[in-house]
């Protein structure tokens, strides 16, 4: 390593971030860059530690010690080219990734882990500075075509991959623009979207075509790319959101996330947010806005968090977020031992921002007012059942903890349950798993069709970007086998050898 006995002089540091009060005001990202300092002692602490535990942390397989190395030393071409092997696209992960890599990292036994996730974003945004990021077109086309349906990471790491080998891509996106839920679901405050129309724009050099407002199985004819492709990648998502059946659902106030969060993208992004096209899966008629409401938000995720984070910036009156859970440990126990993914208290950047968290809470009814509009919310606390490794097993009512709580707006954000069925799966009539998802093995992502492959939230189930863009490269592996009776694509396993 460039510098052996950097772990133990430097300790881990975030960047700066613009104070709440301050950046409570925009939708712009706030976290800062590292100093060329501190980035270089930052990269020091990645230690010589024999077996790197962080390259199966990461579901990319990423090249971890090697690209810090190379930061360490100030050899930029040398970081970019070693990421760049296995993440198409680290200006997404470096951020918004939860960093798996980081609960993996050998330092991280009894010192605080190398800040893997904010030197990947360092490496990828440095690269772009110093004009390192180029469209690299095929120099030989194969003839084949190949549809994929879908935008989001794992559509457009599947659509870049598949582009390499030579074959001539095309993306079916049914929203306006490209990039799913990076697009319309992750805030702007998160990640600004003019980092993915910088990568689409290289993609397009690089000769994939992108095709906007069109929803295959809607206003796009299945049988039309069953024809004309040689091959389909059915990589759209994860999209039917999980409801909460309960009394009063029906409320004018009780909304799911994603309506909330699209519709903001859509402000930031000078678009009108009611000009939902025909093709919108939730159709609604106002805006949803939490100024000067009080917000309750149900659900403890990632996505809850980016609704108390919006819900600051609009101004509401307050804001209260909910988890049916217990309150998580802040540290590892026995249940979760290195190098396995914690599940542990997360306070995020939202969370600092201001909010009122509730763990083992549950909420039995929405209550109106005469009008029809929300008022409150019926709740109860939990009291739950530990396992002797101390897993929440279940849980029973506690008895007088019954009471409502005020709220105008409340939204729900539980995860999701399956992809959409209606139209595109429908009408192609592919074999579903027993969670709704698009049935296709890890080895094949092949579904019961043999020239369909699917990949990312379609197939696994609500996850990461990380898997996405993972699911995404490996699937453009199989689908250039069928093809082309081999792969001249990489697999993760084999990025390493490649160095």
């Amino acid at each position: 390593m460039g510098k052996p006995t950097g772990f133990m002089e430097f300790t881990r540091e975030l960047p700066a971030k613009r104070p709440v009060a301050e950046r409570i005001k925009d939708y712009n990202e706030f976290v800062a860059r590292y100093s060329e300092q501190k980035l270089n002692q930052q990269s020091a602490r990645c230690m010589d530690c024999g077996v790197p535990f962080c390259h199966n942390g990461c579901p990319l397989g990423n090249i971890i010690p090697e690209f810090n190395d190379a930061v360490y030393r100030k050899n930029w071409e040398e970081a970019y080219e070693i990421l760049s092997l296995t993440n198409n696209f680290p200006e997404f992960t470096g951020r918004i990734c939860p960093a798996p890599c980081e609960s993996a990292c050998v330092l991280g036994i009894n010192q605080p882990a190398i800040t893997i996730e904010e030197i990947e974003k360092h490496i990828i945004e440095i690269a772009f500075d110093k004009g390192l990021v180029k469209p690299k077109a095929p120099l030989v086309r194969t003839g084949k075509k190949v549809a994929v349906i879908g935008s989001g990471p794992a559509g457009m790491a599947a659509a870049a991959q598949l582009n390499y080998a030579g074959h001539q891509v095309t993306v079916f996106e049914r929203d306006d623009a490209p990039g799913g839920l990076l697009r319309y679901g992750i805030p702007d405050f998160k990640m600004e979207k003019w980092v993915i129309d910088r990568r689409v724009e290289i993609l397009e050099q690089e000769g994939v075509v992108f095709k906007y407002n069109a929803n295959v199985g809607v206003n796009v004819n299945v049988n039309d790319l069953l024809r004309e492709y040689n091959a389909i990648v059915l990589a759209g998502g994860s999209t039917v959101p999980r409801d909460l059946p309960v009394p009063g659902r029906d409320l004018k106030g009780v909304y799911y996330a994603m309506q909330f969060l699209k519709q903001q993208n859509k402000r930031v992004a000078g678009k009108d947010p009611l000009a939902n096209p025909q093709i919108e899966s939730n159709i609604f008629h106002e805006e949803l806005k939490a100024t000067g409401k009080n917000v309750i938000v149900i659900g403890g995720g990632d996505t809850g968090s980016d609704c108390v984070g919006t819900s600051n910036r609009h101004g509401a009156k307050s804001v209260t977020q909910f988890e049916l859970l217990p309150k998580p440990p802040e540290g590892r126990t026995i249940a979760m031992p290195w190098p396995s993914y914690p599940m542990v208290l997360k306070t995020s950047t939202s969370h600092e921002e201001g909010v009122e968290r509730h763990w083992a809470i549950a909420t039995k009814e929405f209550l109106g007012d005469a009008e029809g509009k929300l008022r409150a919310l019926k709740v109860v606390d939990l009291e739950w059942k530990l396992t002797e490794d101390g897993r929440a097993a279940s849980f029973q009512e506690v008895p007088g903890s019954e009471r409502e709580m005020p709220c105008e707006l409340a939204l729900l954000a539980m995860g999701f349950v399956h992809p959409q069925k209606e139209g595109l799966l429908a009408q192609l009539e592919v074999e579903l798993d027993e969670r709704g998802n698009v049935r296709a093995s890890e080895k094949a992502y092949q579904t019961s069709i043999a020239k369909i492959f699917t990949a990312g939230d379609m197939r696994r189930g609500q996850s990461l970007v990380v898997w996405a863009i993972s699911e995404g490269r490996e699937c453009a592996r199989k689908v250039d086998e069928y093809l082309m009776g081999y792969s001249v694509l990489e697999t993760k396993d084999a990025s390493l050898l490649a160095l």
